[in-house]
């Protein structure tokens, strides 16, 4: 599945959506179903559920629109209805892979980008794979930030949880996945059947 970015700072029709209109609600849903798919399929693996969280995030959108005070973040109150419906998903389906995050610690911004996490067109098949292998919610910190390219603080509005839980979820993520990584070059022939996800 390709990599989609939703940039923050593009002009959409947010306020027309607002009054109702219908053909802007089309450009919405023409601008944000391919990315928020490509994100909650990463999330729970189920076509079919990823189809249905995606109907119901512009349901509820739809719904709610008025309790949205700034357009420009459109994007990210989307998906934070996004994911509210795929945590609920995983606690109803999978409650074992919902991990508790580390608690009073704090960590510095990492400075590092895509690059250092081997997120580069040549190479997004092998990141794709590293993440199914991650638990649910530093899985959800990696695609929101070097995938969908939302700041620190948008993920903490999107995942509902404070801005350092989402850093130490971020520094978590990025240690077990080069752990991932790492294992991958000492055993190039490992399968991924009978992985567990890293935590």
């Amino acid at each position: 599945m390709h990599m989609l970015v939703v940039p923050e700072d593009e002009r959409l029709p947010v306020q027309e959506a607002r009054a109702g209109d219908p053909e802007a609600w089309n450009v919405l849903l023409r601008r944000f179903r391919l990315p928020l798919y490509a994100y909650v399929f990463e999330l729970v693996h189920h076509e079919q559920a990823s189809l249905d969280i995606v109907q119901e995030t512009f349901i509820n959108a739809a719904r709610h629109i008025g309790s949205l005070q700034r357009d420009e973040k459109f994007g990210s109150w989307l998906f934070n209805i996004a994911h509210q419906k795929c945590v609920h998903h995983w606690r109803r389906y999978h409650p074992e892979e919902i991990p508790l995050d580390p608690q009073d610690e704090c960590y510095p911004d990492d400075a590092a980008g895509p690059q250092e996490l081997l997120i580069r067109k040549e190479q997004e098949e092998q990141f794709m794979k590293g993440l199914d292998q991650l638990a649910v919610p530093h899985r959800a910190v990696l695609l929101l930030h070097f995938v969908e390219d939302f700041s620190l603080d948008e993920i903490a509005r999107i995942t509902g949880t404070p801005l350092g839980t989402v850093k130490s979820r971020l520094h978590y993520a990025r240690k077990a996945f080069r752990r991932l990584l790492e294992n991958q070059h000492e055993n190039p022939t490992r399968t991924d059947s009978g992985t567990t996800p890293v935590r």
